[in-house]
């Protein structure tokens, strides 16, 4: 039992883990960031491409 003891204390103490589960969640915003770029971007383009659609129905 005292080896077991010893073992979740050591598990316990161990903040690998919890330095893993932070670098997870820094990426993840990220992640979030860079799509939410890369979605604004797109739609800036979509727009710009319609524009230019438009105006060349207008002139055919």
């Amino acid at each position: 039992m005292a080896r077991l003891t010893g073992l979740a204390q050591r598990i316990f103490a161990d903040r690998r883990g919890a330095t893993a589960v932070e670098y997870g969640l820094i990426v993840a915003l990220i992640v979030l960031a860079i799509i939410a770029g890369v979605t604004g971007v797109a739609d800036g383009t979509i727009a710009m491409w319609e524009k230019v659609n438009f105006r060349v129905d207008e002139v055919m």
